[in-house]
């Protein structure tokens, strides 16, 4: 990491157990970021190239969510950026392809979603241009206002 000073909210102490043995928690200390690294960086459309530092600072930003199997590997990912009251943002999610068609993209979605409800967190949100019927069982509905929606940043970025 560069060494500058990371603010984020403290995670919220969660596990939840699945079915065949996978699990699904917020302990900062099982993130393997190497393999998050890879993923995201080699497999993941959205952020093909991003370096180890860049994954390393989000992370250290974000509340993260492991998913890891019943031999303790970690096989999916998501984390929430977010001020832990009014806002937070779902990304990065993603689920390792050798485990892919378990339902476990929906309960990792399932369980970010739960998490933050309890928090009572006015509003979560996510960008995607695919896997709306996966979020949408989980709660997610089309922004009811997309034209006050506005970035910052190169156009299509």
């Amino acid at each position: 990491m560069t060494g500058e000073t990371v603010i984020a909210v403290p995670a919220p102490d969660v596990r939840v157990e699945l079915p065949g043995g996978f699990v699904v928690d917020t302990d900062r200390g099982r993130l393997d970021l190497g393999r998050v690294h890879r993923w995201l960086s080699t497999d993941a459309y959205w952020a093909l190239g991003r370096s180890r530092d860049f994954v390393e600072q989000a992370a250290a930003a974000s509340v993260n969510f492991g998913v890891y199997g019943p031999d303790g590997a970690q096989v999916g990912y998501a984390r929430v950026v977010t001020d832990g009251v009014a806002f937070g943002w779902l990304c990065d999610v993603y689920v390792a392809r050798e485990v892919r068609g378990r339902g476990l993209g929906v309960a990792l979605s399932r369980t970010v979603a739960e998490t933050f409800r309890q928090l009572r967190l006015k509003r979560l949100m996510l960008i995607t241009p695919d896997a709306h019927d996966l979020y949408a069982e989980v709660g997610f509905v089309p922004f009811p206002d997309p034209e006050k929606l506005m970035v910052l940043g190169p156009a299509g970025h």
